[in-house]
């Protein structure tokens, strides 16, 4: 979907400067664009340093030229329509066609000449958040620059003078432009392409949003109480799986732009946290987990050999967080006995299901009618079942064989015989208990 017209080639001569230089059309590098949600295959680079590229989960990495020495790249940010699900799109602001904005890709030592155009109805400025960089690249509209006005392109200038894991978003009417869905990672591949090098790197941005059933533009001033927790603004069942080879050595770099913690866990595997967005994490500081906490405004990277094959379950640990379209004032009815209520009520409405007296697993099968443009608290299904989930959620997919380069969905694993929980229709022992307990079993047996 990349519209890459004479954008690899040499170019002309561009207009350097400040990043608060206002610069004309002329000479501009094509800004590449992207309309699909999809996993996009990583961009092998074709000249400098070789490094092995990230793949962005439901994203794509910015293409660039190179203009006497320095690579150029162009972001656009504009108002754009991400379909966060299939049956649910959101009116965001974004760059270059999507919400998150492309991965920009460099090496240690580059120079990046960063052309940015505001097409959004008011000014903006990026910020490129971890990075080290004269103070007026810095983004802070008002301090470091003035703000980028609707209509015009500022140019950001400097050299990467440390690899690593870094992001970006605006620093002007941050509370807005950030709620409503402006962010993307930058990485920075080391100068030695044997350093902290890997077989397969993903990255994905946490982000949320409050978007009321049957509506199309997140509630910007919402402070705590999202309905809409994001990977790259796409909630599960649609967030692709992270796939992978059998003995792959994997990195995973996940940022956080949201308003709260988000405890990341992965199943089947135990991991080492190799990088924050302050730099690598020196190999005698790690230590070994299943899930790592990453806070607001932060990056986490962590690492691990793939050697165990299967489907594994990756999310948020945070049960809220693996919710679609929740409401926050439901009522609490396990327990309840709603027969006699559900008779009164389906004289007024015939199809009205009485739920929620023995859980809510039931609502992961039953499709009721919802509004337009919302997808259901609990959705998605497996070769077992329903799988309900929702919002952060995804599955690492190992497989043997996977070729180098190919990420597309190998489909469900079958787990070997003997190897999956089973029912058992044996007698059961009587179970044990403690004279003295003080536990009672409601119902009683």
């Amino acid at each position: 979907m990349f519209n890459r017209r004479n954008f690899l080639g040499a170019g002309a001569a561009l207009v350097s400067g400040a990043a608060w230089a206002q610069t004309s059309n002329s000479g501009l590098p094509e800004a590449a664009s992207m309309d699909n949600a999809a996993t996009q295959k990583p961009l092998v680079p074709t000249s400098g340093p070789d490094y092995n590229p990230v793949v962005t989960l439901n994203g794509w990495t910015l293409p660039h030229r190179v203009n006497n020495g320095t690579k150029e790249f162009h972001l656009v940010a504009e108002p754009v329509e991400r379909e966060m699900a299939d049956g649910m799109t959101a009116y965001l602001w974004g760059y270059n066609g999507q919400s998150p904005g492309p991965t920009i890709e460099a090496v240690e030592g580059d120079r990046v000449r960063i052309f940015v155009t505001n097409k959004l109805p008011e000014h903006t400025t990026i910020h490129w958040h971890g990075m080290i960089l004269p103070s007026g690249m810095d983004g802070v509209g008002g301090l470091s620059q003035p703000h980028i006005p609707a209509g015009k392109t500022y140019v950001y200038e400097f050299d990467l003078v440390k690899s690593g894991t870094f992001m970006y978003h605006p620093h002007a009417d941050e509370m807005v432009q950030m709620a409503m869905g402006m962010m993307g990672f930058f990485v920075v591949h080391p100068k030695d392409p044997n350093f902290m090098r890997v077989d397969r790197d993903f990255v994905f941005l946490l982000n949320a949003y409050d978007i009321d059933p049957g509506t199309y533009v997140p509630r910007i001033m919402e402070m705590t109480d999202f309905n809409m927790w994001c990977w790259n603004s796409r909630i599960f069942p649609d967030i692709d799986p992270l796939v992978v080879s059998k003995n792959d050595r994997v990195r995973v770099r996940v940022g956080n732009l949201t308003m709260t913690n988000h405890p990341i866990h992965m199943h089947g595997y135990d991991f080492e946290v190799t990088c924050t967005d302050g730099g690598w994490v020196r190999p005698e500081a790690r230590w070994p987990e299943v899930s790592i906490d990453i806070p607001v405004g932060a990056m986490r990277a962590y690492e691990f050999d793939a050697k165990y094959e299967g489907d594994w379950a990756i999310h948020c640990h945070k049960s809220h967080h693996t919710m679609n379209a929740m409401g926050h004032d439901i009522p609490t009815f396990i327990g309840a006995d709603k027969k006699s209520v559900a008779e009164k009520i389906r004289k007024v409405k015939p199809d009205y299901m009485p739920m929620g007296t023995a859980g809510m697993a039931d609502m992961g099968e039953m499709e009721m009618p919802l509004p337009d443009n919302t997808i259901p608290m609990m959705t998605g299904w497996g070769p077992h079942g329903a799988l309900e989930m929702g919002g952060m959620f995804s599955v690492v997919k190992v497989r043997e064989g996977i070729s180098a380069g190919d990420y597309s969905d190998p489909g469900w694993y079958e787990n070997p015989p003997g190897t999956q929980a089973w029912e058992w229709t044996g007698a059961l022992p009587e179970p044990t208990r403690a004279k003295d307990a003080k536990t009672v079993l409601t119902p009683k047996p």
